[in-house]
């Protein structure tokens, strides 16, 4: 499915602060902690946590008083808690656009095949696309670069031409993490390598709405090269990160297998991105730095 198209439709920040030209008014994210935006602390949103999904809602939201947004994402999900969990009450908020990823848990934590995670997937999106939403899916990013989970690439990139297929088959859209080539740079990424960071997440957010065609004011940022290291100084903060972040988010998971971590949907309910608490403007002069 090709996204609706706006009328005259500008992309990369060229628009100003007036109504974004699309047809959606409920927009419902789901997914993971990818969804949920870890990695991009904002105490003034709902969970601590602003993110990818929160941006495109802002976007959205502009100029349209009765657009609402419900993000049911939980971190370490993996795909069939997802499908299981997040499906029936994203479909009893009837929204008009679905933003779904899943699978990443499996691959990285899990080593699943690709294959089966993909024919589970298929269910599900049959299931938000009989709705008449806009559905769009996520192609997982390379993390051929990244040490120890570099070996999940080629899973990945299986997963994700299974994605395209699926996107065919139910006339979704894919937003494509493994194209945008800019998220190889380490300044995209949180320090645990795992999730992105706020300039991460706000690249991500301007390519969800360039594959909408929706107007946006996001404006794109390069991000600074970082100092040169030896392959000694490279070697030592691989193993720092896999003591400090490796480890302990794979004992998390495997924790999670017989107890219930007790964590919930950030925005449960559709409701206005802006309101008394935090109007319009508020991230104006928080944006990330390049």
């Amino acid at each position: 499915m090709n996204a609706p198209s706006a009328e005259s439709p500008a992309q990369g920040g060229s628009v100003g602060s007036g109504a974004r030209l699309h047809p959606w008014s409920r927009y419902v994210a789901l997914g993971d902690s990818f969804t949920e935006g870890v990695g991009d602390p904002e105490p003034r949103s709902p969970g601590g946590l602003r993110g990818w999904a929160d941006r495109v809602a802002e976007e959205l939201s502009a100029g349209h008083d009765d657009f609402a947004y419900a993000n049911l994402a939980v971190r370490g999900r993996l795909l069939h808690q997802i499908l299981d969990e997040q499906i029936v009450p994203a479909l009893a908020l009837q929204p008009d656009l679905i933003t779904l990823n899943a699978g990443g848990n499996d691959l990285i934590f899990r080593r699943s095949d690709p294959d089966k995670l993909a024919a589970r997937m298929d269910a599900g999106v049959q299931l938000l696309a009989s709705t008449g939403a806009t559905v769009v899916l996520f192609a997982g990013p390379d993390w051929g670069d990244t040490p120890v989970l570099g070996h999940t690439r080629a899973k990945v990139a299986i997963f994700n031409e299974n994605l395209r297929t699926i996107a065919a088959r139910h006339d979704a859209v894919i937003a494509d993490l493994w194209a945008l080539r800019q998220l190889t740079h380490p300044r995209m990424w949180d320090p645990d390598r795992l999730h992105f960071s706020p300039l991460g997440q706000h690249t991500i957010a301007i390519m969800v709405l360039d594959t909408l065609n929706v107007p946006h004011t996001l404006e794109p940022m390069t991000p600074k090269d970082l100092p040169g290291r030896t392959w000694r100084e490279a070697r030592t903060d691989d193993i720092i990160w896999a003591r400090e972040h490796l480890f302990p988010w794979v004992l998390q998971r495997l924790k999670q297998r017989v107890s219930d971590d007790g964590r919930h949907a950030k925005r449960p309910d559709p409701g206005p991105v802006f309101g008394a608490w935090m109007p319009p403007g508020t991230f104006v002069e928080n944006e990330p730095q390049s």
